[in-house]
């Protein structure tokens, strides 16, 4: 992975077996699953995933399907969200908005998301998928992520 710039991010983690739950919530989803979405990293606040592109990850041109490309934001906004729950919580995600700045094509999408404000009730995260072509990375895409905080049922 070529050298991306950091954002830092410095919040508290609630629960002690939050790796466990990071975990369970980045590949417990069988939508997830099926697209062979890999968690890289993670720490509070934070998550980094990616995906080799195959051609179910395409469009009808060849490039990477803005829908894979929101549901990687989405879902590794959600991890990074998850990281800051208390034990007995769990993220739903409330809405979200991805700008796709150009087209992707590559061999892999990376995405990078932090948490930009932890709240009791809403968390705000943010996400940006890079394009991965031999060793050049290109920003495709950013989204802004509203996360709801609930109790396990």
């Amino acid at each position: 992975m070529p050298d991306l710039p950091s954002t830092p991010v410095g919040y508290q983690i609630r629960n002690p077996d939050f790796a466990e739950e990071v975990e369970r919530v980045f590949y417990q989803a069988p939508f997830v699953r099926h697209l062979d979405f890999e968690l890289v990293s993670f720490e509070a606040g934070r998550c980094e995933s990616r995906v080799l592109l195959q051609a179910q990850h395409l469009q009808q041109d060849g490039y990477v399907h803005a829908g894979v490309q929101a549901t990687l934001a989405d879902h590794t906004a959600g991890t990074a969200a998850a990281t800051l729950l208390s034990e007995g919580q769990i993220i739903l995600t409330a809405e979200f908005k991805v700008n796709l700045l150009r087209a992707a094509k590559g061999e892999q999408l990376y995405c990078r998301s932090w948490v930009l404000k932890p709240g009791r009730q809403l968390i705000i995260a943010e996400s940006e998928l890079f394009c991965l072509a031999g060793e050049k990375a290109e920003l495709v895409s950013k989204a802004t992520v509203t996360l709801a905080v609930v109790d396990k049922r």
